[in-house]
């Protein structure tokens, strides 16, 4: 049965839908359907055993790698039994991981928990409400147990703020990590995805009002475009969500201690004051390895 080559473990908010996609338009790569299956992490899932989870990839052309995308793999403490199943199966597969500035990460996340109905409160009150807008962000602490059990070497550090810059640079990197005998190609014509800004909030009878075709149909039929923008503003985040002084100051503090022990592993000094300038105008391996700057 086939088990993933590779699989990216998030973290969330983090272009990880976007490189999905991007790597199953490369020709000899299988990406899961769906693309987050969730089975190590949730209990529910993993009820339905390996045989279920290796059909995932059943498909897979002889000769092509194979994948899958799930950020719950990288959500401790809320799904600690993760690390000990992956253990149990996965052997040889390798794991992506992509990283954001924390901050950027936790607003991010805080506007898709918003759009889904899931947090209903200003963002400075679910910093205090909700601990895994901070705990998602803390990457070092979410990188460790792989690195336990599965070895530095077999997780890949990306940033998300480098696909913006030079995303082509970034498969050419992933090409190599998962051992991909071709040349990757970037899609510069895909549309971004997932993107949280975008986001309309979910209230009673969305699914039908809003996924369903028939009413999608009746809606560019029947309502005026200049109505449903009107009705999409109105139940869309207008402004970025703004962060109090005060909390800043804490997430900073949080932050910079998780960062100082990312950038050790990545030989540099991380902090959220210089994080963006360090990622960008580095290409950062573990182990301090730096490869040439852009």
């Amino acid at each position: 049965m086939t088990k993933p080559d590779f699989i990216i473990i998030g973290a969330m908010k983090s272009a990880t839908s976007t490189l999905h996609t991007q790597l199953s338009l490369q020709p000899d790569i299988f990406m899961s359907t769906p693309k987050e299956p969730n089975f190590f992490s949730d209990d529910d899932v993993y009820k339905r055993g390996a045989r279920w989870y290796m059909s995932l990839f059943s498909l897979t052309p002889k000769g092509h790698l194979c994948g899958e995308s799930s950020t719950h793999y990288t959500k401790l403490p809320d799904y600690p039994l993760t690390i000990g199943r992956m253990s149990k199966l996965l052997k040889e597969t390798k794991f992506i991981y992509i990283m954001r500035h924390p901050i950027d990460r936790l607003v991010s996340h805080y506007i898709h928990q918003w759009s889904q109905n899931i947090i209903k409160c200003d963002i400075n009150e679910a910093i205090n409400k909700h601990p895994e807008l901070i705990n998602y962000s803390k990457y070092s602490m979410q990188l460790q147990p792989y690195f336990d059990e599965f070895g530095i070497n077999n997780v890949l550090p990306l940033f998300a703020e480098k696909f913006k810059k030079s995303p082509q640079k970034q498969l050419d990197l992933i090409s190599n990590f998962i051992d991909y005998h071709d040349v990757m190609h970037w899609n510069f014509n895909l549309k971004q995805q997932n993107i949280s800004k975008e986001r309309i909030r979910h209230f009673r009878g969305y699914k039908f009002f809003v996924d369903s075709n028939v009413m999608v149909f009746l809606r560019r039929r029947l309502i005026p475009q200049f109505f449903r923008t009107r009705i999409k503003k109105k139940l869309t985040i207008k402004n970025r969500p703004t962060i109090n002084e005060i909390q800043l100051k804490r997430l900073t503090e949080i932050f910079n201690e998780d960062l100082k022990q990312l950038g050790t592993w990545l030989g540099v000094d991380l902090s959220c004051e210089n994080y963006k300038e360090k990622i960008i105008n580095n290409d950062l391996m573990w182990g301090g390895i730096k490869q040439a700057k852009n």
